[in-house]
């Protein structure tokens, strides 16, 4: 995917500094492994993009919510961080800049999400949050997809873009609850039928799941055939 894998390639391996702190990868965190875990640690520190003092300063994996599609059907939605100080900063730098320096951390993110119990390559697809043409033609990219292309690498499975959004509801952010589930409601339709069991929708941001339950209405009939998850990289107040 370059240049984003560039970028990646380039941090990880060419700079080797933290891209929070600008500390060396190896000060920063193997002066907090002990003589016994030594080898561990360092090992550990080639897979992160950030040390591990500002990776212990994130707060991951926030509580996950439960929202109604139906009287019948629920979604729980699991976020990978909270949406607020470095982690907000990141998704707003790459959504709306395409700042490439911001995704190795979104990316640090994406990687503790662990994959869903039971889904693979052969049963499961990820369905990332589909946006307009005249969204895509403004940004000159899709940053919602991007990442969901590096969600599908960590996971190993393969995206799926058979729903696409047929109003242009404008931005969610500063509206109230009630306003995000009218702004969405229809926006959403399938434009093929899935032919795996579980579906994975995923998000840049959850902040009440209007988005993702707008996206998750048109699977309503065939909840026998599918089973709806739901992945963001953040969830809080936007």
């Amino acid at each position: 995917m370059p240049p984003y894998q560039l970028g990646l390639w380039f941090n990880q391996y060419v700079r080797q500094t933290c891209i929070l702190c600008q500390t060396p990868y190896g000060y920063a965190n193997l002066e907090v492994a002990s003589k016994q875990n030594f080898v561990r640690v360092w090992i550990k520190q080639r897979q992160m993009l950030i040390c591990m003092h500002c990776h212990q300063d994130i707060h991951w994996r926030p509580q996950p919510f439960t929202i109604n599609i139906t009287p019948h059907l629920q979604l729980d939605i699991i976020s990978a961080a909270a949406y607020k100080n470095c982690i907000r900063r990141a998704i707003i730098a790459f959504k709306y800049r395409e700042d490439l320096s911001s995704l190795p951390l979104l990316i640090h993110a994406i990687r503790q999400l662990p994959r869903p119990h039971g889904c693979h390559t052969q049963n499961s697809c990820i369905l990332p949050m589909p946006t307009t043409t005249a969204r895509l033609r403004y940004r000159g990219f899709d940053p919602v997809f991007i990442l969901a292309k590096y969600l599908a690498q960590h996971w190993q499975i393969p995206l799926w873009q058979g729903a696409v959004r047929i109003h242009d509801t404008g931005r969610q952010q500063g509206l109230s609850k009630e306003a995000r589930l009218l702004n969405v409601q229809g926006a959403f339709a399938l434009t093929q039928s899935p032919k795996v069991r579980h579906i994975i929708l995923f998000d840049d941001v959850a902040t009440t799941g209007a988005s993702l339950k707008a996206l998750a209405q048109p699977f309503e009939g065939l909840n026998r055939q599918v089973k709806l998850l739901a992945y963001t990289l953040a969830h809080g107040s936007s």
